[in-house]
């Protein structure tokens, strides 16, 4: 695959990640969290915002792999 494809694709997939997950969060924590503590708002927001970058540093890895060398 070209390169330049790659990171088009990565990027997509990058910008697509994060709209998702912190919809996704957000909406988990309003549903469940609405009565809970200032404390586990913390520790939940924490976690949360870190979690994300485990697939993204998947994508970034894979965009940054050089091409394969054609097979003849």
């Amino acid at each position: 695959m070209p390169v330049r494809l790659k990171k088009l694709i990565g990027t997509v997939l990058l910008v697509a990640l994060v709209i998702i997950y912190a919809l996704l969060a957000t909406t988990i924590a309003i549903v469940h969290l609405s009565q809970s503590s200032t404390w586990v708002h913390l520790l939940y927001f924490l976690v949360t915002g870190v979690l994300w970058v485990l697939p993204a540093m998947f994508i970034i890895w894979w965009m940054a792999q050089p091409p394969r060398p054609k097979r003849r």
